[in-house]
């Protein structure tokens, strides 16, 4: 690389590079700081796929991110660094513009388990994440699904709300705090980010404590109203989530751009369904996405001027728009275009641009396979779609009418014999997967149904015309077609049954593997003598059947190129009644989680993964999966085959698309609770700081709800990583700390009424009341009436029992 352009060097063996943009110079972030950003400062990241299954197609992706904060300054030095990064990698490269906290879901794959937000800027003299800090105080908003992210936000209860979760990073003790309204996959993705926030910062040497139920942590809630005061009033409810669901993404528009006299001139080429053949090498293109992300396209002969304004004219086109600055842009050249740019297209073929490195692959799948070698090799069990040989026990061969209405029922019962292993593939007529076609080895044929106005099925016709297509076992299907003369294709085997003769009809184009397997298909369908016809030497009988000649197709239907597409996964959720999708680019078994739902894309067919805790959703499930047809950019057929799979039973159709698979990966797999009750359960320094302070008496918090200074002095020993006794220390920059400290709560003796203490305000206390221990200034007469239990009795229940019989007799 280019030092005098100021370039860092880049390490091959390395996929992910960081660096952070300080005194416009281009900074290396250390590993272990991946995925915290000061919003004050501008990113770029590069990701080098180095897997030789990543590179077949991919390519590599450099992003530039800029905080909130980032001054104008910054941000300029960030694209231009880009721009010369890019120069010097060459044009297999996509260049992304992020903006904090709206990244694409190809710049949040890269940080598991999340994105954390760091407030203010990075001064040169520090590193970018002290390892064993302990003197720190801080308040996390965790956010998110599967991509979970966390901004720093102000030390107060007013930051928090219902739906969401909330880490308190007090150095050596963490709590993550739930909403009442998360769910179990939230908490364990919350749960997950703190862990990884304990082993990165502070050597796994941090205890981490989790409030689920406020009355049942009680120790906990004590830690933090210490830290945030005691809390004012009810939580606001879930913020409305902006989550862009299926539909709004199905939108999109393709630009021409181009100058004309100085001007530049942008016209709206077309839109859904888009082809290949829109896109002109000598032009340059912008392809908006119903306002959620903009494309660039730059054609192989556009010029280097043009490409070096690629991100100032999306944000001109932005502008134009009136869509948010933050709107996602991404810059792909000919023949590099990503994943996600391809599939907005109805098609595409790399054959057209020139590209080969799909040509080995497309050439193996046409080599009839050894299928002994499919249950070692699920890679080619996934491309070739062939879950086995397809042997084994057939039923249903010839289904009735009333049958095939009992299908789903007749499925779940089958689910529930197998004890859920079975593997469930919805298919449409017309696009049968090979290893259902291979089950019927070529003999499976499609009648046409014929009922009357009552509905009740009526006699076949006299005259039947059946099409029989296909080469092999894998791929051969007989089905009945109008019958008449149209019908027919060159290129094509048909069998036309009369009431007193069975003509096998052999078009011109149709090769002898194709004569093979259509004697052995027809048989299916008329077991009696068939007199074979030669396209161009029919008898008069034959067109007689078929009501007289007519004009019928000559070419050769070509199958459908999908060599330029790659897999997808997504994570599914609704908003609104809506699908929403996250993607997981670069996908492994670790996106694969027991609370998801999944959706795999492999554009020939829709897989839908069911994770043990998730399984109860299987219809909702298969909805999803049509809706995710039905609202695709690219106008995909409703009748792609949808395979609904659970964890635990997946084919090697499904794990062939993954780089590796572990089956034994699940086997000890932790639940949440579990994870929160057993390596979270033991929590000494918790525990410590607990006791410690209930013997430190704490002075009320003021009734904005902060907490006073003497308090986060009270705090200040669990941050300091030379001893673990809690000592009050003073707090920087904090002038009133010492007046607080020699001035401790005075102590009651005696005992009060219970009118002064019973359902009574935080400040309507008695002055040296702690509003945690009402009761406990109650004399131990009244005690024993309101409770109907002593003192001691009371003081000898669970800690969660005490908060609820204080919560019903108004001392809480």
């Amino acid at each position: 690389m280019d030092v005098n352009k100021g370039l860092p060097a880049i390490d091959s063996h390395r996929d992910l590079h960081v660096w952070i943009i300080e005194n416009l110079r281009m900074e290396p972030v250390p590993e272990k700081a991946y995925g915290n950003f000061f919003e004050e400062h501008c990113y770029i990241v590069l990701h080098v796929p180095q897997s030789l299954k990543a590179t077949q197609g991919a390519c590599s992706d450099l992003h530039y991110w800029a905080g909130k904060e980032a001054g104008a300054e910054a941000q300029d030095a960030a694209e231009a660094f880009v721009q010369q990064l890019q120069e010097a990698l060459g044009g297999a490269t996509v260049q992304h513009r992020e903006a904090q906290g709206h990244e694409s879901d190809c710049f949040r794959s890269y940080f598991r388990p999340g994105i954390i937000y760091r407030r203010g800027g990075l001064a040169s003299a520090l590193t970018h994440v002290e390892t064993n800090l302990y003197n720190i105080q801080r308040l996390l908003h965790v956010q998110g699904r599967k991509h979970v992210s966390a901004t720093e936000v102000e030390l107060s209860w007013s930051s928090f709300n219902k739906g969401d979760i909330f880490l308190l990073d007090l150095g050596k003790v963490m709590i993550q705090w739930n909403g009442p309204e998360t769910s179990i996959p939230e908490k364990a993705r919350g749960l997950a980010l703190t862990c990884s926030l304990r082993d990165r910062e502070r050597g796994g040497r941090a205890q981490i404590g989790v409030v689920d139920d406020e009355v049942e942590a009680t120790d906990l809630m004590r830690i933090m109203e210490a830290v945030l005061g005691c809390r004012v009033g009810n939580l606001p409810a879930t913020r409305p989530d902006k989550s862009v669901n299926q539909l709004q993404k199905a939108s999109v528009r393709l630009y021409h751009v181009c100058e004309k006299d100085d001007d530049l001139v942008i016209q709206e080429l077309a839109t859904c369904p888009l082809t290949q053949d829109l896109l002109r090498e000598e032009d340059y293109y912008i392809l908006d996405q119903g306002g959620f992300k903009i494309y660039v396209w730059q054609g192989r002969l556009s010029s280097l001027q043009e490409k070096k304004a690629a991100f100032s004219r999306a944000l001109g086109f932005i502008q134009a728009k009136g869509y948010p600055t933050y709107t996602n842009v991404e810059v792909v050249n000919d023949g590099a275009e990503s994943a996600s740019f391809k599939q907005l297209f109805q098609s595409w073929s790399t054959k057209q641009r020139g590209n080969k490195s799909f040509g080995k692959l497309s050439k193996s799948i046409q080599v009839r396979p050894d299928v002994g070698k499919l249950q070692s090799r699920p890679e080619l069990a996934a491309q070739l779609r062939m879950v086995d040989d397809a042997s084994g026990k057939v039923e249903g061969h010839r289904a009735t009418t009333r049958d095939v209405k009992a299908l789903n029922c007749n499925a779940e019962e089958l689910d529930l014999m197998y004890q859920g292993a079975l593997v469930q593939e919805h298919v449409t007529m017309g696009n049968e997967p090979p290893h259902f076609l291979a089950i019927f080895q070529g003999q499976l044929v499609v009648f046409q149904g014929h009922t009357g106005h009552d509905g009740k099925e009526q006699p076949a016709p006299a005259t039947r015309l059946f099409h029989v297509q296909g080469t092999d076992s894998c791929n051969t299907r007989t089905v009945e077609v109008p019958a008449r003369a149209s019908a027919l294709n060159s290129h094509d085997i048909f069998l036309l049954v009369t009431a007193s003769v069975c003509y096998l009809w052999f078009g011109k184009g149709c090769s002898g593997d194709q004569r093979e397997m259509a004697r052995t298909a027809v048989s299916a369908v008329s077991g009696e003598n068939k007199e074979t016809v030669l396209e161009g030497q029919e008898p008069p009988g034959f067109w007689e059947a078929l009501g007289g000649r007519a004009p019928y197709p000559g070419n050769k239907r070509l199958p459908e190129d999908v060599s330029g597409f790659q897999p997808r996964l997504f994570e599914c959720s609704s908003h609104m009644g809506h699908l929403v999708l996250t993607e997981m680019v670069f996908f492994s078994q670790e996106d694969l989680d027991k609370y998801d739902i999944m959706l795999l894309d492999t554009w020939q067919e829709i897989f839908l993964w069911l994770g043990e805790a998730a399984s109860k959703w299987k219809k909702e499930a298969v909805d999803w999966g049509q809706e995710y047809l039905k609202t695709h950019p690219a106008g995909r057929s409703p009748a792609t085959p949808i395979v609904v799979i659970k964890q635990g039973h997946e084919p090697p159709t499904f794990t062939g698309w993954f780089l590796a698979w572990d089956p034994y990966k699940w086997t000890n797999d932790q639940s949440y609770k579990e994870v929160v009750d057993g390596s979270l359960g033991a929590m000494p320094a918790i525990c410590e700081i607990t006791a410690e302070l209930n013997d430190f008496q704490l002075s009320r918090g003021p009734s904005n709800g902060g907490a006073d200074p003497l308090t986060l002095q009270t705090l200040k020993g669990s941050q300091d990583g030379s001893g673990n006794e809690l000592q009050p220390g003073p707090k920087a920059g904090d002038a009133s700390t010492n007046s607080h400290h020699s001035s401790p709560r005075p102590t009651i003796h005696g005992s009060l009424p219970r009118e002064r203490l019973m359902h009574q305000a935080v400040e309507d206390l008695p002055e040296g009341v702690d509003p945690a221990r009402k009761e406990f200034y109650l004399s131990d007469s009244d005690f024993q009436e309101i409770f109907g239990k002593s003192k001691e009795e009371f003081y000898s229940m669970a800690k969660w029992r005490q908060q609820q019989e204080k919560k019903q007799l108004g001392f809480f």
